[in-house]
């Protein structure tokens, strides 16, 4: 018998303890009840019809929502039991507290927090293929993941497109008067291409590119952009591996979209290479450490190694690549900017979107 087999055999168990882990995991279990069941409530508009609404019973809710009662009463129920939703037994009504909606709705004022919990249904489909991948190595592909462009494309609605002329502009000294006055603009794994529509209709007199591996996604985006009637914006189905364009924008964004790349050092570097002299690099991704130890308090620190785990260190590794995962780290971010040659490196990190830091670097004149 080893040491270590005897010293855990010889520990007497901790009863408290274990107890305590037991309510502990039933605390999670009851959570990952309650984040799907948020899905669904944002997906069918839930919260924002009962965010309009006084106490009312679940019928008048189904009614607001145009969905089926016994559904939406089972919702209201997990959602009570959640501490949600409020309920009162005496009139049989429901109410959505204006301090849950603030996180909760479209037009949340805290931002909506609701848009995540769409990962956790659609990484659930995924556990199957996954535990493929646990054993046998490899990893996965974008379009396994249903609605996965969808989700992006919401929360680039309330991190980036809602930010763009008090937050993300000015990170840049001078940025508003050169894309006033015309410059050319590339957004890499743009998805659905609504920062850079957005950026189009603000400023007619530059010219914005979109690049992004899925074709869907980018095929909604250009139904947008026909609808808009923009013509200084072009979205185009592109991997990225393949990037070679030398010295021609003066800037280049990513959002959210370097760390699940298949190399994303050699990607850095295939943007330094492509903006002019003294163009500007501005990247947003994850704020996560490159060391365990720092994330163990960091809020949603386990949330995003699990979308890591099941989506974004798979995604890379499915494309034969380095398998970072979300939590690479700030730290490695900022020294694969240093290795690719930028003259000037800033981190930022914005109020509106405590989950990720923001990046912005120059090349040399």
């Amino acid at each position: 018998m080893s040491a270590v087999t005897a010293t855990r055999d010889e520990r007497e168990l901790d009863i408290d303890q274990a107890k305590s882990f037991t309510e502990a995991l039933a605390g999670h279990y009851n959570s990952a009840a309650i984040t799907i069941m948020i899905s669904i409530g944002h997906k069918t508009r839930l919260f924002d019809r009962m965010a309009g609404l006084p106490p009312a019973t679940s019928a008048a809710i189904a009614d607001a929502a145009e969905l089926n009662e016994r559904y939406v009463r089972e919702w209201l129920a997990a959602m009570v039991t959640g501490r949600v939703v409020e309920y009162d037994p005496r009139t049989k009504s429901y109410w959505l507290p204006a301090e849950h909606a603030a996180s909760l709705t479209r037009q949340a004022e805290l931002g909506n927090m609701a848009v995540y919990s769409q990962f956790a249904a659609m990484m659930g489909g995924m556990q199957d293929e996954l535990l493929h991948h646990f054993r046998e190595g490899g990893g996965t592909h974008y379009h396994e993941y249903h609605g996965f462009h969808d989700i992006m494309a919401e929360d680039s609605d309330q991190t980036i497109v809602a930010a763009i002329d008090d937050k993300v502009v000015p990170l840049v000294p001078g940025l508003r008067q050169k894309l006033e006055a015309g410059i050319d603009v590339l957004d890499v794994g743009c998805g659905k291409g609504h920062a850079m529509i957005a950026f189009a209709e603000r400023f007619p007199n530059s010219r914005f590119r979109g690049y992004d591996f899925s074709a869907d996604a980018i095929e909604k985006g250009r139904r947008i952009v026909a609808e808009k009637g923009l013509t200084n914006v072009q979205l185009e189905v592109f991997d990225m591996s393949d990037f070679g364009e030398l010295d021609r924008y003066d800037l280049i964004t990513t959002f959210d979209a370097v760390h699940d790349q298949k190399h994303p050092q050699l990607l850095i570097k295939a943007i330094h290479a492509g903006l002019k002299r003294g163009g500007t690099y501005v990247m947003q991704d994850i704020a996560g450490s490159a060391y365990l130890e720092n994330n163990i308090d960091m809020p949603m620190a386990a949330y995003l190694y699990t979308v890591s785990c099941l989506h974004c260190m798979a995604i890379s590794l499915g494309q034969g690549g380095d398998g970072l995962g979300t939590m690479w780290g700030w730290e490695t971010a900022q020294e694969m900017l240093r290795v690719a040659g930028f003259a000037s490196i800033t981190k930022h990190v914005l109020e509106h979107d405590p989950l990720n830091v923001w990046f912005v670097s120059s090349k040399a004149a």
